[in-house]
């Protein structure tokens, strides 16, 4: 059985396992992201070093939180990182000596969800990431969809609203500034502010700066009608972006993960209904399938792996 290594690389910790071609992590080594290009080869090749003779010698992809330019070597800009076009692909394979390739991490998700998750009985498929903001990957004929640039699937900022909410890419009025957890978290703040009771402003304390989207999502679980309608309202912003998705990409299946889908139905219900009352011509086309996410934190490093084994074939 053929094994390749997966690495998740993100702003604060590195996870590197060996995962075999049905998807499987077989070992995992984790390590705090350290700072700088050269320390985080360094312990990439530490990791690598401690799964043993099963990792050595094998195909290694990286699953990365930045733009990847198209061929799959240098990071072009990763802000959690604070990084700008570093060659962190030819850098490891210097030191390891094997193939070395490099993704977005999204993609890497989206591609492991599309053979060994949620997607794997649809050749066309988006997931869409609902976490502090909005990401994504897109599968479309079986095949992952990277650009002409190797930057595609930034759904987060599509934009929605004209002249809305200001983004930190620059523009105004993008999808994640009314879907991601970060937009559901200042919801639930001004709520409270404006002198909501409940088990919201319970959770603040007296402090409405306090709440997180956990606070959230434990309100809603337990029955609170203020935070089950603030997820409500997420999901009517997530299903009013997922039309604008489906009627360019049209994918069978619409895969939703992150951190804000643990939510299940209390958000994706909404936002079914909405993106049925929003999708073009509704009631005279297919409509695509929209789910949760099965592979959870470990769906970057799958795909990252799977897309390594692929290329060294």
């Amino acid at each position: 059985m053929s094994v390749a290594v997966g690495v998740d690389l993100g702003g604060t910790k590195i996870a590197v396992g060996v995962v075999d071609a049905d998807g499987a992590v077989r070992s995992e080594s984790r390590r705090e992201t350290p700072d700088g290009p050269d320390a985080v080869v360094a312990a990439i090749a530490d990791a690598v070093a401690e799964l043993g003779d099963e990792a050595r010698g094998r195909p290694v992809g990286i699953g990365a939180a930045g733009f990847v330019d198209a061929a799959r070597k240098r990071v072009l800009f990763a802000p959690n990182l604070q990084w700008t076009d570093v060659p962190l692909a030819g850098q490891l394979s210097d030191r390891l000596g094997t193939p070395v390739i490099l993704e977005n991490d999204a993609n890497a998700a989206a591609w492991a969800e599309a053979r060994f998750g949620a997607g794997v009985d649809a050749d066309s498929m988006v997931l869409v990431t609902v976490g502090t903001g909005i990401g994504g990957g897109i599968v479309l004929d079986g095949r992952l969809v990277r650009g002409g640039f190797g930057v595609a699937g930034e759904f987060g900022h599509l934009p929605l609203v004209a002249d809305g909410r200001p983004c930190g890419c620059g523009r105004s009025g993008c999808w994640e500034q009314y879907a991601s957890g970060t937009a559901l978290t200042r919801a639930a703040r001004d709520l409270v502010a404006g002198g909501a009771s409940g088990a919201l402003a319970t959770a603040a304390g007296g402090n409405p700066e306090a709440l997180e989207g956990t606070d959230v999502s434990d309100a809603a679980a337990a029955g609170d009608p203020a935070a089950l309608e603030l997820l409500a309202d997420l999901g009517r912003w997530l299903g009013r972006g997922l039309a604008a998705v489906a009627a360019v990409l049209d994918p069978g299946v619409v895969v939703i993960g992150g951190g804000v889908a643990g939510n299940g139905d209390r958000l994706l219900e909404p936002a079914r209904a909405e993106f049925r009352r929003r999708l073009p011509a509704a009631g005279h086309r297919p409509e695509a399938e929209i789910r949760v996410a099965r592979l959870g934190s470990a769906a970057g490093l799958v795909g990252a792996a799977d897309l390594a084994r692929e290329a060294a074939t």
